[in-house]
């Protein structure tokens, strides 16, 4: 069983441009959910924050050869792995 996160736990919302992060779990529910995962971003994947919106909304993010752009309501739901 995997062990809960120490201290609050970090998501795609919280970094910033240039930073690298993988993904650890996905908090949302349902369709949004899914959908995301379609699009790639599933656990152990590891995106980077290309840029943010100038207003800070939608952000940028590259996995792999892939481009995708995320409001940051739908971020909020992605947990990453903290830095090491």
């Amino acid at each position: 069983m995997p062990k809960p996160p120490k201290g609050p736990s970090r998501t795609l919302n919280d970094m910033c441009p240039g930073r690298r992060a993988r993904i650890r779990r996905h908090l949302g529910r349902g369709a949004v959910r899914q959908r995301l995962m379609d699009l790639g971003l599933m656990p152990n994947v590891d995106v980077t924050l290309v840029r943010c919106a100038p207003l800070g909304d939608p952000i940028e993010l590259k996995l792999e050869a892939t481009s995708l752009t995320l409001r940051r309501h739908e971020a909020r739901t992605i947990e990453i792995f903290d830095d090491e």
